[in-house]
């Protein structure tokens, strides 16, 4: 016992330090900027109105222009690239554009509308809702918080809600910050709940080439 205790408190010694270097340093490792992503949502909105598809597609068109060696290169009226998400409780459909160590940004949502538990991630999470509405509640409120097409939702690192989307709802999530442990929220649904384990190897699978991609091009 006392050996394992000594163990982990060098563990502990080692990679403490480390973490907070790279904690005061996240900053640096991001490429994706809010107020741009909060505007090209609005003008994708703006542009097409109510055809999500194409909304999305302006989306995606211009992040692939602005960062071409970081943005998924695989197209996202490709059905192999999307997959179902089951977290929280909560299932919708998911395009990955872009993963990495501290960012990730993706297409998700629902034509029928879900509701769950948004989870407590190591990261800042930003919903622009592109269609639908999406609500949230907190303990202690007595009416919901409603998130319009056009507006975003910031869930503050570490902080939870619960939310829904009562109707059809699609939204462009960009998430800053740790993105590894925010993984295991994202699997725990299928590995004791939905067992869908296709749909597993398919999210790990994507999400694995996009990280490992960006990695070896030096983004963190």
């Amino acid at each position: 016992m006392a050996r394992l205790l000594t163990t982990i408190a060098i563990l502990l010694g080692v990679f403490a330090p480390i973490v907070m270097l790279l904690e005061r340093s996240l900053e640096s490792f991001y490429i994706f900027d809010k107020e741009h992503l909060h505007d090209l949502a609005k003008r994708g909105i703006q542009a097409h109105g109510n055809d999500t598809g194409a909304i999305v597609n302006f989306i995606v068109g211009e992040l692939a222009e602005k960062h071409p060696y970081h943005i998924n290169s695989h197209k996202h009226d490709d059905p192999d690239e999307w997959m179902f998400n089951n977290a929280g409780g909560a299932m919708g459909g998911m395009y990955l554009i872009h993963a990495s160590i501290t960012e990730y940004l993706i297409i998700f949502g629902t034509a029928v509308g879900t509701e769950g538990h948004t989870g407590r991630h190591t990261a800042d999470d930003y919903f622009h809702i592109l269609s639908g509405e999406q609500w949230a509640y907190t303990p202690g409120d007595y009416k919901p918080e409603v998130f319009p097409a056009g507006s975003v939702h910031h869930l503050h690192r570490g902080t939870v809600k619960q939310y829904k989307m009562p109707e059809g709802c699609f939204a462009l999530e960009y998430a800053r910050g740790w993105i590894p442990p925010m993984l295991f929220f994202g699997f725990a649904d299928g590995l004791s709940s939905t067992l869908d384990l296709p749909t597993l190897w398919r999210t790990t699978y994507i999400t694995g080439r996009e990280m490992l991609g960006n990695l070896a091009i030096g983004k963190f």
